[in-house]
């Protein structure tokens, strides 16, 4: 056994009061962050040593004990003890206050300050969130910390997701923004959206304020997205169209997203194919290969489909497609194509709508709401009811974090009834 991965493992086992376990399984990962840096992580399943193993391999018996450093930084980034159960002895235990002994645990753990990089956001018994934030506003993406624990004070949950570079990639400004400022960007961004209505079995036509992310300085917006990836990706906003419909069915195809990685590779910290720039040429063949795709899948909707971003993940390029404007029903019409980076062919994909269809929750046959309720009169049922919030957001093209006022809504308006509803109570 290689000399690091065996020093590793005794360290684990030292600090988690493992004696009671066996090693059973061990891996190297990698990923690349938004830095376009390679993330090496280290994976152990620990399992008690006096459980019977499953049948199933892929099920780990209660207590299991897996647990993930991160190469880079040496640090234990996750540890799960399975089912909330643990036979560690000696391992990681809290004392009373469990507040203030917890956060001690994770400044040492981590080498962040509690105050400066780290904030409270949630407390609960036996349990506490953390999340990045600089002077009291709040990051995106944001660094997360979890930390969980037994009646006895044992260890049962901890993550440590993101570097919490924030603080250190800062641009230090004044926050002069205001809602009313802002107001014709915000009508705009109030748009219709089709929501299937469980309840009733049918296509629910809503208005509702499409969130932004409004930069401080007056230089322009940064998209909000849902679960914004943190990763480089390159912004291509670009229209497909095509001339005529192809006559050859697309055929999925399986993908293999695995990779043997070696201690050497791990180790060394080897950059990953994936922080490679996509080229101009790969970016064309890109574009081609999903007109393709869209031509053979979808061959009527021309036009219809805008390809947003392109980003590498595991030996291929992910192509994210939303509907060109208005078009469509919001939400549900996105599209995620994968590509094979080397012989650049459509693969595979992802269709949002057609997700919701196959799981019974949407039927091509149901049709959406009469609309009776102008935008303009959505617009203004809703113009008291929008929120600026100051907020940091990672800027990819300034490489920093810049200061902005996420305008948002937490309310909605039917658009057939006129009806003002909360978001929260969609169904």
């Amino acid at each position: 056994m290689n000399a690091k991965i065996k020093q590793l493992i005794d360290q684990t086992k030292a600090k988690f009061g493992l004696d009671l376990y066996h090693l059973k399984r061990h891996s190297f990962h990698r990923y690349v962050n938004m830095f376009n840096e390679t993330i090496y992580r280290f994976n152990m399943e620990w399992f008690p040593s006096h459980e019977t193993e499953p049948e199933d391999d892929d099920l780990n018996p209660d207590g299991t004990a897996i647990i993930e450093v991160n190469l880079n930084t040496g640090q234990v980034e996750t540890v799960i003890f399975v089912m909330d159960k643990t036979y560690a002895q000696h391992g990681v235990t809290f004392k009373r206050p469990y507040p203030a002994h917890v956060i001690q645990w994770i400044e040492q753990e981590t080498g962040l300050i509690y105050g400066e990089h780290f904030h409270m956001h949630q407390k609960e018994k036996g349990g506490l969130f953390f999340e990045e934030a600089i002077d009291g506003v709040k990051v995106t993406p944001s660094g997360r910390i979890e930390v969980k624990w037994d009646e006895h004070g044992q260890l049962m949950y901890f993550t440590h997701h993101g570097p919490f570079l924030a603080k250190t990639l800062l641009r230090a400004e004044e926050y002069v923004l205001s809602i009313d400022k802002l107001e014709n960007l915000a009508e705009q961004q109030v748009q219709q959206f089709q929501w299937p209505s469980f309840e009733h079995n049918r296509i629910r036509t809503i208005y509702a304020l499409e969130e932004i992310y409004v930069k401080n300085d007056g230089t322009g917006t940064i998209p909000f997205e849902i679960g914004r990836e943190e990763t480089l990706c390159i912004h291509m906003n670009e229209i497909i169209e095509w001339n005529e419909p192809l006559n050859k069915a697309f055929e999925k195809k399986e993908m293999n997203i695995h990779e043997d990685i070696s201690a050497e590779q791990a180790f060394s910290l080897e950059p990953s194919p994936d922080t490679i720039p996509i080229s101009k040429e790969e970016q064309t063949e890109c574009i081609k290969a999903v007109r393709t795709f869209l031509a053979q899948k979808y061959s009527k909707d021309t036009g219809k489909w805008v390809l947003k971003t392109l980003h590498r993940d595991h030996g291929y390029i992910h192509a994210i497609l939303k509907t060109n404007g208005q078009e469509g029903s919001g939400f549900m019409d996105k599209i995620k194509v994968f590509i094979d980076a080397s012989s650049f062919e459509a693969v595979n994909y992802i269709d949002k709508k057609e997700m919701f269809q196959v799981c019974g929750i949407l039927s091509p046959s149901q049709s959406a709401s009469e609309i009776t309720v102008s935008q303009k009169e959505a617009f203004e049922k809703l113009r008291e009811r929008l929120e600026l919030t100051p907020i940091y957001v990672y800027d990819e093209v300034q490489k920093q974090y810049v200061l902005c006022g996420k305008l948002d809504c937490h309310d909605g308006i039917d658009s057939e009834s006129g009806e003002v509803f909360s978001l929260k109570d969609l169904s």
